[in-house]
């Protein structure tokens, strides 16, 4: 089981590109679930210190769905350089995992 599931972490600029993408991810079977967070951003862009409201999005799915939904993440996202980092699940509850193995298939 250990790094067959992972969870990748990207932010959009506003509420209505985090649902877009999300529906794109869940429909085409990328992601099993996608979650989405407000959250406050304090990084330097362009040589300036930048403060940004944006939304998490926490997406849960198989390892091997990571080339794809990079591809789907950088065809669709407004950002010139959108955050796209995949953690890996060490382990995790089986019920849910086959849930996941289920809505990616």
């Amino acid at each position: 089981m250990s790094q067959e599931y992972c969870v990748i972490l990207t932010t959009t600029g506003s509420q209505e590109e985090a649902n877009h993408l999300s529906e794109l991810l869940v429909r085409e079977k990328l992601a099993a679930c996608v979650q989405s967070f407000p959250i406050t951003s304090t990084y330097t862009w362009e040589g300036k210190l930048t403060r940004d409201s944006e939304i998490l999005l926490l997406i849960k799915t198989r390892s091997d769905k990571y080339k794809p939904i990079e591809g789907l993440i950088l065809t669709h996202h407004s950002y010139d350089v959108p955050e796209i980092i995949r953690l890996p699940v060490e382990t995790g509850n089986s019920d849910y995992l086959s849930w996941i193995d289920n809505n990616t298939a």
